[in-house]
């Protein structure tokens, strides 16, 4: 969801049981949401500034722990709410899938027509109000080092991976973190100085770890690494590869369907092996271990849009969540965005939505074309200024210029890497095209917390700020602006939020992107393909045909009694299947 987009999701949803994660990326955001907040709230507010002592942890830590107190401050007060149709405490309630007991429970207290048994079912339905999770999230890959004022490199601690996971720990709020973008090893090293990551004598955890994997091998590999180090994982968090926002972390072409099935097989056995090296490293440690074996969490996220979709991916694969995140962005009770780009967002179509290469780390990332950061980027570039001035730096990754790392989206890098293209001499078609590969990085540091700083009114200059939003390809069959109940209501069927646009399958969409992530693949190689990148693309090119060969014993399991489903579902794996195999023998009669 970006930076901005949930950073204060917790405050619209939390109340009524719903969970959400904000991202610990931008500690500026971070701060400048902690002032407007307080402010609104008539708080008190004592800046942390950049040149104090530790000051993007207790930035970290000053947020949650305002954004803590806030959502229990309305729990209070939904719990003295009176249960009328338009009340925050029905909404609570209402928001509940229908196999949920609660809202059994909540429909038999409406139709109780004695006054004293109503009373009694209402004080039972207020005991069991619980407020959604404040999650946050950690990008793995976000860990540069700091540097004090005299240029001298801070100690690993201050890195931002680090000082962040440090103001979660020491915050108020009973949570999980979750990592995403791959493992850090001097991060998850840094888990171990935390006690309240470790579970009690019941086995509880004052705050939980959660990662976000690709694969079952991914889950398997990090699972052990922290369970070797008494740190158990409490929720694996499957997401799609390319079939989601933000930045895709594409397979070696391992489909979500194969990926959950294996998940499916080998739950058990991945917990209890996890299990068996969590005790005995708490046992290394002189720390008792729970007497249970503690809960783990198997979630599937990316590109999910039908209550069927859900409730198959629940009943079939046995996972235990499913997560949205690019249908709420439509949602303003949900999220966070400014009135233009939300517009933008719900007039978007598929050619709209594009994995593109504007992010400076180098990894594709899915993104809506014709935004405000868009527009500012080609602006400067076309005035003969490209790139972007950087001021946060969390994106900074290159060295060839400067022997302190800078980010590639940054004026300075661009300047300089444009200077040396010209050097090279190259044909103008040439020139043009590879110049067009530097410009197109974009600064998302400010561009993923600029909406937020639109929408309230943040800064002097919160008109000039451009805005970058990366929604998944599953947008494109979202159209309009929802109400939260509206979209909560679509997830368990109740209400369709889905435009007249035809629709496939998930898996199927899923299918398509990685087909055409393999065709571009190809085609960029080919000139110069090497024996690697030959075995590179023959074994994505054989785990998408597996994987299409699994699809087409699953669709009886699909569309149950739905001949019309299972009919297009067939053609459009033969499809896939006959365009992998044509673009196969065009690629062997070339070479």
């Amino acid at each position: 969801m970006g930076l901005a987009f949930s950073i204060d999701t917790p405050l619209k949803v939390a109340r009524y049981g719903i969970s959400s994660v904000l991202s610990l990326s931008d500690d500026t955001l971070l701060e400048q949401m902690r002032a407007h907040y307080s402010l609104q709230h008539q708080l008190p507010y004592t800046p942390i500034l950049p040149d104090q002592q530790d000051y993007r942890a207790r930035r970290v830590t000053a947020y949650l722990n305002l954004v803590d107190e806030l959502v229990n401050g309305q729990m209070r007060a939904l719990g003295q709410q009176e249960f009328t149709p338009d009340s925050d405490l029905s909404k609570y309630f209402t928001l509940l899938p229908d196999t949920s007991p609660l809202q059994a429970l909540y429909m038999r207290m409406l139709q109780t027509t004695d006054a004293e048994q109503k009373l009694a079912l209402q004080q039972e339905l207020r005991r069991h109000l619980v407020p959604g999770s404040i999650d946050v999230n950690i990008m793995t890959k976000l860990d540069k080092i700091n540097y004090s004022k005299s240029g001298t490199p801070l100690p690993s601690e201050f890195s931002d991976a680090l000082a962040a996971l440090r103001g979660f720990a020491l915050s108020t709020v009973q949570a999980a973190v979750v990592f995403s973008a791959g493992m850090n090893m001097r991060l998850y090293g840094y888990l171990e100085q935390f006690p309240c990551f470790l579970p009690d004598a019941a086995g509880n955890f004052a705050k939980r770890i959660i990662i976000k994997v690709s694969d079952y091998r991914s889950a398997l590999v990090q699972g052990k690494i922290l369970a070797k180090k008494g740190l158990w994982v409490s929720e694996f968090r499957i997401e799609s590869g390319l079939n989601c926002g933000g930045h895709a972390f594409a397979t070696d072409g391992y489909l979500l369907g194969p990926i959950l099935e294996e998940f499916k097989q080998n739950r058990q056995a991945l917990r209890s092996e996890l299990h068996e090296l969590f005790c005995a490293a708490l046992a290394g440690r002189d720390l008792p271990a729970p007497s249970e074996v503690p809960v783990q969490r198997i979630t599937v996220q990316g590109g999910i849009g039908t209550a069927q979709e859900h409730t198959f991916l629940q009943q079939y694969y046995g996972v235990d969540a499913t997560g949205w995140g690019t249908p709420f962005l439509l949602v303003p009770e949900a999220s966070t965005v400014d009135a233009p780009t939300l517009q933008q967002l719900a007039n978007a179509r598929a050619e709209d939505l594009y994995l593109s290469r504007i992010s400076p780390l180098g990894v594709p990332f899915n993104a809506l074309r014709g935004t405000s950061g868009e527009q500012l980027k080609y602006a400067r570039a076309e005035h003969g200024k490209p790139g972007s001035p950087c001021v946060k730096k969390h994106l900074v990754s290159s060295s060839e210029f400067t022997a302190e790392p800078i980010c590639t989206a940054s004026r300075k890098f661009q300047r300089r890497k444009l200077e040396q293209l010209q050097s090279l001499g190259l044909a103008p078609e040439t020139y043009r095209a590879e110049a067009a590969k530097i410009v197109e990085k974009e600064c998302l540091c400010e561009g993923l917390a600029n909406s937020a700083m639109l929408l309230y009114d943040i800064g002097k200059k919160a008109a000039s700020h451009a805005v970058t939003i990366c929604p998944g390809p599953n947008l494109a069959y979202f159209s309009g602006i929802f109400k939260l109940q509206e979209m909560v209501d679509h997830i368990y069927g109740r209400f369709n939020a889905l435009n007249q646009v035809y629709r496939p399958h998930m898996f199927i969409n899923e299918l398509r992107l990685y087909v055409d992530y393999w065709k571009n693949k190809k085609a960029e190689q080919l000139d110069t393909l090497t024996d690697k990148q030959e075995k590179y693309l023959q074994s994505f090119w054989q785990n998408l045909l597996a994987g299409i060969a699994y699809y087409k014993k699953l669709i009886p399991a699909i569309f149950a009694d739905e001949l019309d489903g299972q009919i297009g579902m067939f053609d459009e794996l033969l499809e896939a299947e006959h365009q992998l195999l044509a673009a196969r023998l065009a690629k062997e009669t070339a070479l």
